[in-house]
């Protein structure tokens, strides 16, 4: 919430741009696009503390303010797609690519929504644009992804390629973490696969997911206390999840 406070003491001050070109709504360009920049970001925090209807609200501000502002059309994609909104969702990412195709974020979150939507082949070649833009500033998240897509597809041999460049990167990628811990287990190499996990733990509050796999690795090296552990913390952070159960019910 310091962020957002942040943020709206920013939007006092984004007035203050001197003029230049016209935008769509007949403003000048520096002044609407940093309003749309400033409410694109308050959007983006409430987004990210769960506050979904003022997220759309600020986005829909920042795409008043400027219709021309790709950032703001990309993460009213990401809102809508968490919202599984999936027409405005698609509309709101192709907007964002037609303003401006080479977007690498754009393109990423588009790439995303692909593939959870099972679109697994489509979501890679909007990886791949994302990653051919040598100024991208976070080509771990796209390199993750995209590892995350391949393992929907059955494939993780190029799976730990993707995940590997990502942490080449961001050694401190939690998803890529999990991922390669997740897919060390599967091939029975246990103790790369603490190692990897651990590191995971270490970066981020742990899902039931990690939890989960932590129990089965300890499960499958005997080590009985450590897998106590991850029960208890089952039992404590996700009650009611289905790995929970499934531990509580020995069914590693």
């Amino acid at each position: 919430m310091n962020r957002i406070a942040a943020l709206i003491f920013v939007a006092l001050l984004a007035g203050c741009t001197p003029p230049a070109n016209k935008s769509e709504t007949g403003e000048p360009r520096n002044a609407a696009e940093n309003r749309a920049r400033v409410h694109t970001e308050l959007g983006a925090a409430y987004y990210g503390v769960g506050q979904m209807s003022v997220a759309v609200q600020e986005l829909k501000e920042a795409i008043s303010a400027d219709p021309g502002y790709g950032p703001a059309h990309s993460q009213l994609g990401l809102v809508y797609m968490t919202l599984k909104e999936d027409a405005l969702a698609q509309q709101s990412f192709e907007r964002a690519l037609r303003i401006d195709p080479n977007d690498s974020s754009a393109n990423n979150n588009y790439g995303l929504f692909l593939c959870q939507r099972k679109r697994e082949k489509e979501a890679m070649k909007y990886f791949a644009a994302a990653l051919k833009n040598p100024l991208y500033a976070t080509p771990e998240n796209a390199y993750t992804n995209a590892g995350i897509c391949s393992r929907l597809q059955g494939d993780d041999v190029k799976a730990e390629e993707w995940l590997r460049k990502a942490l080449a990167l961001q050694p401190n990628q939690s998803q890529a973490l999990y991922q390669l811990a997740d897919i060390a287990f599967k091939r029975d190499e246990l103790i790369p696969a603490r190692t990897l996990l651990n590191r995971h733990m270490r970066v981020t509050t742990p899902s039931a997911d990690a939890l989960w796999l932590g129990a089965r690795i300890e499960q499958r090296l005997g080590n009985r206390t450590a897998m106590s552990s991850y029960g208890v913390q089952l039992n404590n952070r996700y009650p009611g999840a289905a790995q929970t159960k499934a531990f509580n019910e020995g069914r590693f």
